[in-house]
């Protein structure tokens, strides 16, 4: 390749990066923007500077949306969730990954199938089955149904991490007398962090965000997480759209946080993720 063709090639990846990092980022620094104005000036033109910093936007957002307590409860079940999810995923797949599975295709077949099956095929059995156990309004129970949803994500992909670590570190610490749990719980977990990172923080985000379960099994206000409380800041006929600007910024922000924080992290984990195994 001539040096006018190299040159070429990089001045196109960088403009198609420059376009992708545009497209990518203007929907937050729109968010940004109309969290600070007001709501005649957001309907008039959303994409103007505003004309005097509306701060009081977030603050009407935190007491109108009960943050303090809607916040907390999303913390609380995202917590248990990963919790949950990373706990029960790292076990099965690393039986999966060491013990010869005959039916293996089975196996999978099950796994993707349960992945791809929409949730609002079985909302109604839970709803009422959840009812009859007084279970309606339980973090923890909406805990479950999560890591129910996800957790053939995490078996899949923490498996691939499993097979990928050599059998042999798990024979040398037999050897020297460790037992199988401990070689799981000191050998296999440790080397297979990347994967655990990665799934807790997908895991994680999808908790955070979940609007759908959360609303049907946590309907008392004292139980509801901040997703659905943003939603009720909607009126039916008008909206203060800087405050509900400024409300999902607030919810946002943990997230972006934690991603940019841990990014590096959950590059490398997607990555080995997909050339293991």
């Amino acid at each position: 390749m001539s040096l006018i063709e190299s040159r070429l090639t990089l001045t196109i990846t960088y403009i198609v990066l420059g376009v992708l990092t545009f497209i990518t980022l203007f929907p937050i620094a729109l968010l940004i923007l109309n969290s600070v104005k007001s709501a005649p000036e957001i309907v008039q033109n959303p994409l103007a500077m505003p004309e005097s910093l509306r701060w009081d936007n977030f603050t009407r957002a935190w007491d109108d949306a009960r943050f303090p307590t809607t916040l907390m409860n999303s913390a609380k079940l995202t917590a248990l969730t990963i919790l949950l999810v990373c706990t029960t995923g790292s076990l099965t797949a690393y039986v999966l990954a060491r013990k010869k599975v005959a039916s293996w295709k089975i196996v999978t077949f099950y796994l993707l199938a349960t992945t791809t099956a929409p949730i609002q095929l079985f909302l109604f059995p839970l709803y009422f089955g959840f009812a009859r156990l007084g279970l309606i309004n339980n973090i923890f129970a909406v805990a479950l149904v999560y890591t129910a949803i996800w957790s053939p994500f995490a078996v899949m992909l923490l498996r691939t991490y499993f097979l990928a670590i050599p059998r042999e570190l798990e024979e040398a610490a037999l050897v020297d007398g460790a037992t199988p749990w401990q070689v799981f719980a000191k050998v296999m977990l440790p080397m297979a962090s990347p994967g655990i990172l990665t799934v807790a923080l997908i895991i994680g985000l999808y908790s955070w965000n979940e609007f759908l379960i959360a609303t049907t099994f946590l309907q008392q206000q004292d139980q509801m997480t901040a997703v659905v409380s943003f939603f009720l800041l909607s009126g039916q006929y008008s909206s203060d759209w800087g405050e509900i600007m400024a409300a999902a910024l607030i919810i946002v922000l943990p997230v972006v946080v934690l991603f940019v924080a841990l990014q590096r992290r959950f590059i490398e984990g997607m990555a080995g993720g997909s050339v293991k195994g």
